[in-house]
């Protein structure tokens, strides 16, 4: 098998980072020669909009392009050139979920891929359990819920990708998840009440992980930091990208960069950690859940 065939979750959502940190320093070096979009674009024979969509990660590279923008950049160090088109390699890996591209939009695809990649990750929900937390059976509900109407196989196809993304939490690599789940999320019913009782013993098994922290903001607390609604906080290995905030909407999604922003859902993520229960707290409060359904 071909090194493609065995890209894992953590290496393919790592090629979408590496596109990402390969555009970032194509935009630096095109700025610090005062050379405009248009210009780059004219150089490879493209439009200024597909430089721009370059320099934010959002499409593929094609080592020629890159060759020819290094040398317009005026970079001419056979190491330097070598480091960035070796991203570019790497940067172009096919991610798994791109096999469910019959049900996963396009916006969508550039979360799995920074999730897979991510070594921190931090979510606050308030809607539903988290698709990294769901069980089969939960996650059926809530897709069918979603789409009613749905052929089900679509709807299988769907909850197929949602189980293939928890992989990343017991994988080789997984990373820090913390994360923080509304009372609401919890006491809202998907399914019948096995389907829930199911799922809450999940949450306290999946609990127990090293890499895993969870936590339940009761209704008790009363209002709390997580007003704004639901977020998604991820953080990555590599020091030259900063953190990023998802914010998930009804057809598409927000993502957040700008430091002083990501700066405020820190504060809130924090304070959501602070004036929750602490995990074996949070355990105790699901079990009281468990008991009453």
């Amino acid at each position: 098998m071909g090194r493609v065939g065995k890209v894992t979750a953590k290496e393919s959502g790592g090629s979408l980072v590496r596109r990402i940190l390969l555009g970032s320093q194509l935009r630096r070096l095109r700025e610090s020669r005062g050379i405009t979009r248009e210009a780059a674009g004219y150089a490879i024979r493209a439009s200024e909009s597909k430089i721009s969509r370059l320099e934010l990660g959002r499409v593929s590279f094609k080592a020629r392009d890159v060759e020819d923008l290094l040398t317009l950049y005026g970079v001419t160090d056979e190491q330097e050139r070598e480091a960035l088109l070796g991203l570019v390699r790497e940067a172009n890996i096919a991610g798994w979920w791109h096999s469910y591209g019959d049900v996963l939009p396009g916006w969508f695809q550039t979360y799995i891929g920074l999730e897979g990649a991510a070594s921190l990750i931090r979510i606050y929900e308030v809607q539903f359990i988290h698709g990294l937390l769901q069980t089969e059976a939960y996650a059926h509900a809530v897709v069918a819920r979603g789409m009613p109407g749905a052929p089900e196989a679509e709807i299988d196809r769907r909850v197929a990708l949602r189980l293939e993304r928890q992989k990343v939490l017991v994988s080789e690599r997984a990373p820090q998840f913390h994360a923080v789940l509304d009372e609401a999320a919890l006491r809202r019913p998907y399914g019948d009440r096995a389907v829930m009782r199911e799922q809450l013993k999940h949450l306290i098994e999946i609990s127990e992980q090293p890499n895993v922290t969870l936590q339940v903001m009761p209704f008790s607390f009363g209002g709390h930091s997580g007003e704004s609604g639901a977020f998604t906080m991820l953080r990555f290995p590599e020091s030259d990208l900063s953190d990023i905030v998802y914010l998930e909407q009804l057809t598409g999604a927000l993502y957040i960069d700008k430091p002083e922003e990501v700066a405020q859902y820190e504060r809130a993520m924090d304070r959501l950690r602070e004036d929750s229960p602490d995990p074996e707290g949070s355990r105790d409060v699901l079990r009281g859940l468990l008991q009453l359904i």
